[in-house]
Parts: C-alpha cells; structure tokens; sequence
C-alpha cells in the first residue's frame, strides 16, 4: 500500500464537493454550461486554496467523454486518467518551481501540438 497525503486523498472530484471559494466556482460552471469559455485560465493564490484542485476539475469537465458541462461523470477513462494524473494531454506546471526560462522554453514547445486524445 502506498503512502498518500491525507490531504490528496480526499480531494474533490467535482464541483459539488468543492468548499468555499463561490464566486470562482459560479464562473467556471456558468462557462461550462454556456459553453463560453475563455481561451486560458490562471488559478493563482496561496498554498491549499485549491488551484491544483479547480484545474483538474475544469480539465474533467473540458475532456469527458460525457460532453462539455459542469456536470462530469467521474467514470470514463478520461476522468480516471485526470484523477490519477496519466491523462496524456494534460500538462500541470507548476509556477513556483518551475521559474526558469528553459521550463518556460519546453512548455511552450510542448504546446503547439494538438490534443492526442482530448478535446482541448
């Protein structure tokens, strides 16, 4: 059995579970169900106020096989492979680690490419 942090454990999966921060979930599902949706988003904050957490959220809801919405399945492969964090076409950075130019340099090489199995 490996070892997790209480904390990843029980991170939410979806919008519902998701405590505080409503004006920022508001926005997010009112873009998904309206299908307008902005070109990028910047999650920014203090550590453990749920960055990681929203964007992993939106990239579910952006990628499930379901379709587009705020209401997500959580049981495709798409889902699981976010959760787990082996979904192909997701890249997560990290910004305070990764303050280099060169890390700024491979992003954006790694960006240009179009979508293996996502559809953003």
């Amino acid at each position: 059995m490996s070892y997790q942090v209480l904390a990843r454990k029980w991170r939410p999966s979806n919008f519902s579970e998701v405590a505080g921060q409503a004006h920022v979930l508001k926005s997010l599902i009112n873009a998904l169900d309206n299908q307008r949706l902005h070109h990028a988003y910047l999650f920014i904050g203090t550590r453990g106020v749920g960055k990681t957490t929203l964007a992993r959220i939106l990239a579910k809801c952006l990628n499930c096989d379901e379709g587009i919405g705020s209401q997500l399945c959580g049981k495709c492969d798409a889902c699981k492979e976010i959760d787990e964090g082996r979904f192909i076409d997701l890249i997560e950075v990290d910004a305070a680690s990764r303050t280099k130019v060169e890390d700024t340099r491979e992003l954006l090489e790694n960006v240009q490419y179009s979508p293996a199995r996502g559809r953003f």
